[in-house]
């Protein structure tokens, strides 16, 4: 079955307010609701932090002014502000919202009901946008451990089963940061167990899009992965190299539809490898279109993207629950798609 590709989707516009530094992550005081107070920066409070500011013109706390910053109440001309340690200008308007939701309650009104795909007693299946950890790696703030995919979907859960806390969601597999797509997490641990030995063995049907640079025929890729060749990127193993080193890791590469420069492809995985895809296409000379990481040696002419160009679009396994065969299949993204149009549109 060819992957199907994506209908476009409409970009959300900028908030309003007047050129400025860029405020950090926040919504337009418009989805705030309306403010029960408004004051304007005087001259001597310019430059300070905004916690200050806050504690000063609302005559409230060190503590009272933090949270209502960190907690979304607080606008800057217009545009919600989460850091108190925000330095502001003299003549800024700075309005409280008391309504205003919460930042973690307005991601997931943002992005929850379009994350999740299939949901049931024992796993939930989302798509993955492109820009989030499925997890964090523990050198994240506290505010971005808040924003990995993981801590969104229990959340997510918490919020429509209506339980105090995150809801208890085990991680099976991963996605890269930079890659969209489907992927799956348990909600029991013998789910948990079930799904676990079917990635061991192999049998979970995972197939991804790709554009990589150049024009490549379908073949497979087989070799050891170690995660040092040398040169502190993982990488493959030559045959009869460090005998007894490395994972075993196959791919399977079928041109889809050939490009401007590029080729658009559908990568099987037989095995489930770090980086996996990535390192194949880019030691056989193909690097995905995209890549940052995995591109030393590449001599080519480097096509431009906003990310990496891979989207996992099929997903297949055994119900652990069931025992039915389930199969989910997810479009590439608008970005990706934009990137395949134009590649098409110059050919």
């Amino acid at each position: 079955m060819s992957p199907r590709l994506p209908p476009r989707t409409r970009p959300r516009a900028a908030p309003r307010g007047s050129p400025r530094t860029p405020p950090p992550a926040g919504q337009p005081a418009s989805a705030l609701g309306s403010p029960d107070a408004t004051w304007v920066v005087p001259p001597d409070l310019g430059g300070r932090p905004l916690d200050g500011v806050v504690r000063t013109l609302a005559a409230v706390s060190w503590s009272d002014a933090r949270r209502l910053i960190e907690t979304g109440k607080i606008a800057i001309d217009g545009t919600q502000l989460l850091d108190s340690t925000r330095k502001t200008r003299a003549g800024a308007e700075i309005t409280r919202h008391p309504r205003a939701p919460s930042p973690k309650v307005a991601r997931l009104a943002e992005i929850g009901e379009e994350l999740v795909v299939h949901m049931d007693p024992a796993l939930v299946v989302v798509r993955k946008p492109a820009g989030i950890s499925t997890i964090p790696f523990g050198d994240e703030s506290p505010a971005e451990r808040e924003k990995t995919l993981d801590a969104l979907v229990r959340d997510l859960l918490a919020r429509r089963d209506k339980i105090r806390g995150r809801a208890p969601l085990g991680v099976v597999h991963r996605l890269d940061k930079a890659t969209s797509g489907l992927l799956v997490f348990t909600r029991t641990l013998a789910a948990k167990k079930h799904l676990s030995q079917q990635f061991r063995e192999h049998s979970v049907r995972r197939v991804y899009l790709a554009i990589v640079h150049g024009e490549i025929g379908k073949r497979t890729f087989r070799s050891r992965l170690i995660a040092d060749r040398g040169d502190g990127l993982r990488g493959s193993l030559e045959e009869g190299e460090r005998r007894g080193e490395g994972q075993l890791a196959v791919t399977h590469v079928e041109p889809l539809e050939r490009l401007r420069g590029a080729t658009l492809v559908a990568c099987r995985l037989e095995t489930g490898r770090t980086h996996q895809i990535r390192i194949h296409l880019s030691e056989a000379g193909h690097p995905i279109v995209g890549e940052n990481v995995y591109v030393r040696r590449y001599a080519g002419t480097r096509i431009d993207a906003p990310r990496l160009m891979l989207h996992a679009t099929e997903l297949g396994f055994v119900h652990p629950q069931t025992g039915d065969e389930v199969f989910f299949e997810e479009p590439a993204p608008e970005d990706f798609q934009s990137v395949l149009e134009r590649l098409r549109a110059s050919g």
